[in-house]
């Protein structure tokens, strides 16, 4: 039982454990038996942090209904490993030798000290930034539908927003909050903390926490933290300026706004595409140009180390910066002055490769399986269930039976990894010493 197959099984058991769950008759309001393509649908999204769903969550679903689905989310973002590790700790249970390789392997550190501290330290970040959320949104829905509805309503929001999982309580999502500043700025700074990935927020928590205290020593941010950071804040101004030209005068979307809403609604579009799943917009009214962005971004997703999904930042950045040594004639691939390891380089392009290949054998399998919806509608749904974004254009419940098992599957690879569930397939690679020799052929 490798670490990539102990992550891969936890997750199928987490999400068959909540199918079971939002099966029973008290997690639906009507009392009835819930279908059990609907449930395993909701539990994969749930626990998968994607946000795509079948139906409608708040009507549809009771208030328990809600709560696994909630609990379903928060162990989702945290990861399987980072779960069971809080549950172990909870229990008073010491690690074992194969609990920290564990544990260092899935986040991917270079030692097994501190272990223990370190899933501290991400659950404390966690509840911390989800309360703050919950606390900042109950002004905007507790005179609207009461104290205990509205911090039911913040609680949900602000868990589901952090862990970038898209799921709301509203039919459409926080379209009518479209234009509330509050909201969309709650909403983006949870998902903004929780796609940088907790090695970043941790690494700024000790800076300003030595800067507080007139320390000096920790001076140097890492190499990870300014190409997540750098990375994440073009991205994020870019995407504005491009969702503010794209749908500047599209009646449809933000046409009809204020100079000051369509800023703000384009800010939110570029925080929210890169897998947070919310939407203040009719996605399917958007320009052909706004949905060719809003695939690329969901494409490229959050950070390494965070609760959203897609390639990374940092996969995209490495890649880039490969391709800019090629063009420069350099042998080295570098960024900020440090030399970046071929492994990681070829690790990208695994990752990259391996996604194309999911998401083009997705939108393969759903054209023929739904051959009456478009391709881009397709196409744009299969990028959002592998990227774990959540956005949809309305269709979500109109695929057909086989339709849904495909976007389940889907976006299961999505959140386990799929490097990740080819190695848990076909076990670690077995050491030799042989090393055959190179040649040269034509690339490109």
């Amino acid at each position: 039982m490798t670490v990539s197959r102990t992550i891969c099984l936890g997750f199928l058991a987490t999400i068959a454990i909540g199918t079971i769950l939002l099966m029973l008759p008290i997690s639906t309001n009507e009392g009835t038996w819930n279908n059990p393509i609907v449930a395993v649908f909701t539990a994969t999204s749930a626990v998968c942090v994607t946000g795509l769903v079948v139906v409608d969550t708040g009507s549809y679903y009771s208030g328990l209904g809600q709560f696994f689905i909630l609990l379903m989310i928060q162990i989702g973002g945290l990861g399987y490993m980072t779960a069971t590790s809080f549950l172990l700790i909870l229990l008073g249970r010491k690690f074992r030798l194969r609990d920290k390789v564990a544990l260092q392997q899935s986040f991917d550190k270079p030692g097994m000290a501190g272990v223990a501290q370190l899933i501290r330290s991400i659950i404390a970040a966690t509840l911390i930034i989800e309360i703050s959320g919950a606390i900042l949104m109950m002004p905007l829905f507790a005179p609207e539908y009461g104290n205990i509805s509205g911090l039911w309503l913040s609680i949900f929001h602000s868990i589901s927003a952090f862990n970038n999982a898209g799921f709301s309580i509203f039919a459409d999502s926080l379209v009518q909050y479209a234009r509330s500043p509050l909201m969309n700025i709650v909403i983006t700074l949870l998902v903004i903390f929780g796609g940088i990935g907790y090695d970043a927020i941790m690494e700024m928590y000790f800076w300003v926490r030595d800067r507080l205290k007139g320390r000096t020593e920790r001076g140097v941010f890492s190499l990870h933290f300014k190409m997540a950071t750098s990375t994440t804040l073009f991205l994020l101004i870019m995407g504005t300026i491009v969702f503010f030209s794209t749908e500047l005068y599209n009646p449809n979307t933000l046409g009809t706004w204020s100079f000051g809403e369509k800023l703000l609604g384009a800010w939110f579009q570029s925080v929210t595409t890169r897998t947070a799943g919310f939407n203040t917009i009719d996605l399917g009214q958007m320009t052909a140009a706004g949905l060719l962005v809003t695939i690329v971004f969901m494409f490229v997703g959050a950070s390494s180390g965070s609760t959203g999904g897609g390639i990374k930042t940092t996969t995209v950045r490495v890649l880039f910066n490969a391709t800019k040594a090629v063009l420069q004639g350099r042998d080295r691939v570098l960024c900020y002055n440090r030399q970046i390891p071929m492994e990681l380089v070829l690790k990208a392009i695994g990752v990259v490769v391996t996604y194309l290949a999911v998401a083009i054998a997705s939108t393969i399998a759903l054209c023929i399986t739904d051959p009456n919806l478009t391709l881009v509608q397709i196409l744009f749904e299969v990028v959002s269930a592998i990227a774990t974004v959540g956005l949809s254009m309305g269709i979500t419940a109109s695929f057909s039976t086989l339709g849904q098992l495909v976007l389940i599957i889907t976006m299961y690879v999505g959140r386990v990894g799929a490097l990740l569930l080819v190695n848990a397939i076909l076990g670690d690679p077995k050491p030799t010493i042989i090393r055959y020799p190179e040649e040269e052929l034509l690339v490109g």
